[in-house]
């Protein structure tokens, strides 16, 4: 009986059940909410951040970071999941406009990642019709950020001395300033402006020891287009004393100057060094320690006075993937050899005097996908000595002698994955229309500069319809020196740069038919006569540079171009 009565009870309970717990949930979910995990304080620092940006050209509006809502859920932002406290504030390439760094970000004391590069923090300031650019890196602040492990500000457009409270963040692992970038001078035309602005150093360090003598944890060093030329001759003692350890090193344009001293041997975990375009550095050989650093991956040397007989001895890193010596015009010997070449994806050797050799068969350059070659290195027989080059995708070729066109161009016709071809002071008069059309059909982007051009070979390049981007530079015209109306077959061109090219008679009113053209910048290319009303058809026109020997009024179809960012007009 007794048994009875225990189930009936047991039957009434599970019944009286769902009435029980219907109120619990209710009044968990609409009286005990859960709380934020964010910090009011913080996240009223976050807000006055964002006041601080523009947002008309950026990729985001931020539209998350609303008052009285969690900071530790909004875009760019994470938190300490026990603390509540922000740890990282990330908003990198966000097209984010400002005045300056806002103070408001230095009260995030416990950010242990900061990345803002890829914005534009410089503002606008304006004063009698010139750009005027003062300092407008914050001079105090840095050093209240005591646990930040990665700082990153490149690219910000931010000015000045780098401020000495960043030498004090002892735990910095990761650390990039780097204000400029390096061009390989022939993505982007030689174009003047009406206003100079010189951008070279926005950013400068008047003692390199008080920044990294601090910095013993570091990793990786970011310093591209930073001035260091207040720190004399010293450098190399000065990253060898203070941050053995680097993995990462990158000062490139830096203004270096003195030699590159031995002490930079002691960088042996190196993967990446990075030294183009210091072109101050005190001449001298090729630092033949840097081919015992078996974890070396990138070797950037590009334009730093290297000069005498290059080591004939083999790089021991079976991980290289970037050789850059480039602009090294008293580099000589023998190109390098490689003890392992199967991960090499990037060889510049153009503006030295390196000498070929037969490469060894035993090394295969399998992964190459970037090569750059001058002078005596342009010939049949040293490109055939690398072997089939079938992950080559960019070659770019500077001629010293016309013999040797014919040959390199079927060499260059047989590797069909070939997208970026640059040709400089080749001359193109023999050679056939037929060997343009046929064997370059894969490219997608063609630069063409110091070269004798025949109308036959232009009409030829007409036929690449792949090509979206084409350049020519400082070309000599010869023949009948027309722009050819082929060109209103590259329909798929996005850019097209003619500068200083002996063109003659009115730009092509085929020029219409690149309907998706984006950029296109026309200077002393001495065409005559007006621009054509075709030119209104280029509806995706973004960037607009015409200044030539033009004539008569502008067409009223420009008034199509609604896309046009800037567009310039000179006679």
């Amino acid at each position: 009986m007794a048994s009875v009565t225990r189930a009936l009870l047991i039957l009434f309970f599970l019944a009286l059940l769902p009435q029980l717990r219907t109120p619990i949930l209710l009044s968990s979910a609409h009286h005990l909410p859960v709380p934020f995990l964010c910090h009011p304080d913080q996240a009223k620092q976050l807000l006055q951040l964002k006041r601080s940006f523009s947002f008309v050209d950026s990729t985001t509006t931020l539209s998350s970071w609303q008052d009285g809502t969690d900071c530790c859920l909004w875009e760019g932002i994470g938190c300490d999941a026990s603390s509540g406290n922000v740890t990282v504030l990330d908003l990198n390439n966000r097209g984010l406009f400002s005045h300056g760094l806002d103070p408001a970000v230095f009260s995030l004391t416990s950010l242990r990642r900061l990345d803002l590069s890829m914005n534009d923090f410089s503002g606008d300031p304006v004063d009698d019709g010139r750009l005027w650019l003062p300092d407008n890196i914050p001079a105090t602040g840095f050093d209240r950020f005591t646990l930040l492990t990665h700082l990153n500000l490149s690219y910000l457009g931010l000015r000045g001395p780098i401020p000495d409270g960043i030498g004090k963040l002892v735990n910095l692992l990761s650390l990039d300033l780097s204000s400029s970038i390096v061009s390989d001078g022939y993505d982007v035309p030689d174009v003047p402006d009406d206003s100079y602005i010189d951008y070279s150093y926005p950013l400068w360090v008047l003692n390199f020891d008080t920044l990294v003598a601090n910095l013993s944890n570091l990793r990786e060093l970011y310093l591209d287009g930073v001035d260091l030329s207040y720190s004399g001759h010293g450098w190399c003692t000065t990253l060898a004393t203070y941050v053995p350890r680097l993995e990462i090193l990158s000062m490139a344009n830096c203004a270096l100057t003195g030699p590159i001293s031995k002490s930079l041997s002691r960088l042996s975990s190196l993967l990446v060094l990075n030294l183009q375009e210091n072109y101050n550095i005190t001449a001298g050989p090729f630092p033949e320690f840097l081919m015992d650093f078996i974890n070396l991956t990138m070797l950037r040397l590009s334009n730093i006075n290297l000069q005498g007989w290059f080591p004939s001895r083999p790089f021991q890193s079976k991980n290289l993937r970037v050789l850059d010596l480039s602009f090294n015009q008293n580099l000589t010997g023998h190109v390098p050899n490689f003890s392992n070449a199967s991960s090499l994806g990037s060889l510049m050797l153009h503006g030295t005097s390196l000498l070929p050799v037969e490469l060894k068969a035993s090394t295969s350059f399998v992964s190459l996908k970037e090569l750059s070659l001058d002078g005596n290195l342009v010939s049949v027989d040293f490109l055939s000595s690398f072997g089939t080059l079938g992950s080559l995708c960019k070659l770019d070729l500077a001629f010293d002698t016309a013999s040797e066109l014919g040959p390199v161009l079927s060499w260059i016709g047989h590797h069909k994955n070939i997208t970026r071809l640059v040709i400089i002071y080749a001359n193109f008069t023999e050679i056939a229309p037929a060997l343009i059309s046929n064997y370059f059909k894969t490219l997608r982007s063609l630069i063409i500069c110091a070269c004798t051009l025949p109308r036959h070979v232009l009409h030829a390049v007409g036929n690449l319809t792949g090509l979206q981007t084409l350049q020519l530079f400082n070309c000599r015209m010869t023949g009948s020196s027309t722009l050819p109306s082929s060109i209103g077959n590259l329909t798929n061109l996005r850019d097209l740069y003619i500068v200083q090219c002996g063109f003659s008679g009115p730009m092509p009113a085929a020029i219409g038919r690149l309907t998706n053209l984006r950029n296109m910048y026309v200077y002393s290319a001495q065409f005559s006569g007006p621009i054509p009303a075709t030119i209104g058809k280029l509806t995706n026109l973004e960037n607009l540079y015409i200044e030539d020997g033009i004539s008569g009024p502008i067409p009223a179809t420009i008034g199509n171009l609604t896309h046009l960012n800037s567009v310039k007009f000179f006679g």
